[in-house]
């Protein structure tokens, strides 16, 4: 609604100069004959929890005009769709984004243009309504009581979910212990598995489980599920339909991210991604603000290793945003996440994949590191801004944006002291 007839005078003003820039790297670099489709269908879901302003345990700072309830977040994440045309589904976190209308909330989405990703679980905090409290662990605790509780709702997740069309569901667990001695580590592993396994004989057939990790927070001694070589031997005990998820920011600093993408997809456990940015633990910042240069080493592999097996870029695995926004607009932010994700798939695109073999196979490492380097220091801005453009988006979504001051005419509408729902 605030998009429509403005974005074809946007473009019209900088068709020109794209064009220029276009034609300019289509004559310097050999770009793939596919590389523009690709780019057109890869679509990256954005996470309900995101469209508001987030915050740290010291306090949060209002933006205004924030989703007061689900469809006010399945409008903003409209909005960024008619900008950028690869925003095309929203994930939901439940109990936040309940509903009792799922059939109103799915014809909602549809006339946005969206479908819904992945659908998350919630048992890292206590609802008003809930009988049994999860200080202690949900699907990890000592009381079966309590784990009976945290698999139900999961269960109850997934009905949702098949309401709404997903084919997913999300489970990140904070279970673990604060102090030695709190907790015995087998015995919650063995827990949690047995209490995964009840919520796995509930997926549909044509559904997935991804088992996200974390390396600490909000327990700082263990985490329960607490890198990804833990959700990995948990998801080869549940079955074909169990996957890792990882996300950017829950490795400990200077993990080798992209070594750990590249070992579960060849395992064929990855199921996809949270992209967000950290320089210290799980941050949650803009994709690509901090390393991006890791963000591209990520996504070199991930063409490499699903290429191997024959794997559909855009549809084989989950692709998702989960970032918090302290200091940021909302939608600005995932704006730019969605462009440097989009980025970093294309210059891993633009890698010699060819030549990058033969200098491995010669020892040659500095012709290793040329040629990935001489992908990521390719400007790609252009040719993801062209896929935008032949999919109707904008040529610039932030600048068009900011011209249309989106913002403040969601502080008009909503108001300028509203804050969305979640965290």
């Amino acid at each position: 609604m605030f998009v429509g007839e403005k974005l074809h005078d946007h473009n019209a003003l900088r068709l020109s100069a794209h064009e220029r820039r276009y034609t300019f790297i289509n004559s310097e670099v050999a770009i793939p004959s596919d590389l523009i489709s690709k780019l057109k269908d890869f679509q990256i879901a954005i996470p309900s929890w995101a469209l508001g302003t987030g915050g740290t345990r010291f306090g949060r700072f209002s933006g205004g005009g924030e989703p007061r309830n689900l469809e006010e977040k399945i409008a903003d994440v409209g909005l960024l769709h008619a900008l950028n045309q690869t925003s095309g589904a929203i994930s939901l976190h439940i109990p936040w984004d309940s509903t009792t209308n799922p059939a109103a909330i799915k014809a909602l989405a549809a006339q946005h243009g969206l479908a819904f990703d992945a659908v998350n679980s919630n048992t890292f905090q206590d609802q008003a309504n809930q009988a049994l409290s999860y200080k202690f662990g949900s699907l990890q605790h000592v009381d079966a009581a309590v784990r009976k509780q945290a698999v139900q709702h999961n269960i109850e997740v997934i009905q949702q979910g098949i309401e709404l069309g997903s084919k997913s569901l999300t489970v990140w667990l904070s279970d673990g212990s604060c102090f030695p001695g709190q907790l015995n580590f087998r015995k919650a592993y063995e827990r949690t598995v047995e209490s995964l396994k009840e919520i796995y004989a509930a997926l549909p057939g044509d559904w997935k489980l991804f088992l996200e990790y974390k390396a600490y927070e909000p327990n700082f001694y263990s985490t329960t599920v607490g890198d990804w070589g833990q959700s990995y031997s948990m998801v080869n005990k549940l079955g074909e339909k169990a996957y890792t998820l990882v996300d950017l920011g829950h490795h400990l600093p200077n993990a080798n991210i992209e070594q750990i993408v590249s070992l579960l997809l060849m395992e064929g456990k990855l199921g996809g991604f949270h992209f967000n940015d950290s320089k210290y633990g799980d941050d949650d910042l803009t994709a690509g603000s901090i390393k991006p240069y890791q963000l591209f080493l990520i996504f070199n592999e991930l063409v490499d290793g699903m290429d191997a097996k024959g794997m559909n870029h855009a549809k084989d695995l989950g692709w998702m945003i989960d970032a918090s926004h302290n200091v940021k607009d909302p939608l600005e932010d995932l704006l730019q996440s969605v462009e440097a994700i989009q980025m970093a798939y294309t210059q891993a695109l633009l890698v010699d994949r060819a030549a990058l073999e033969v200098a491995r196979n010669a020892n040659d490492v500095v012709a290793c590191q040329e040629i990935l380097q001489t992908a990521f220091r390719t400007d790609v801005r252009s040719l993801v801004a062209q896929a935008r453009l032949e999919l109707g988006g904008a040529l610039d979504p932030l600048a068009l944006f900011r011209d249309l001051g989106i913002r403040n005419q969601l502080i008009q509408e909503r108001g300028a002291k509203t804050q969305a729902t979640g965290l």
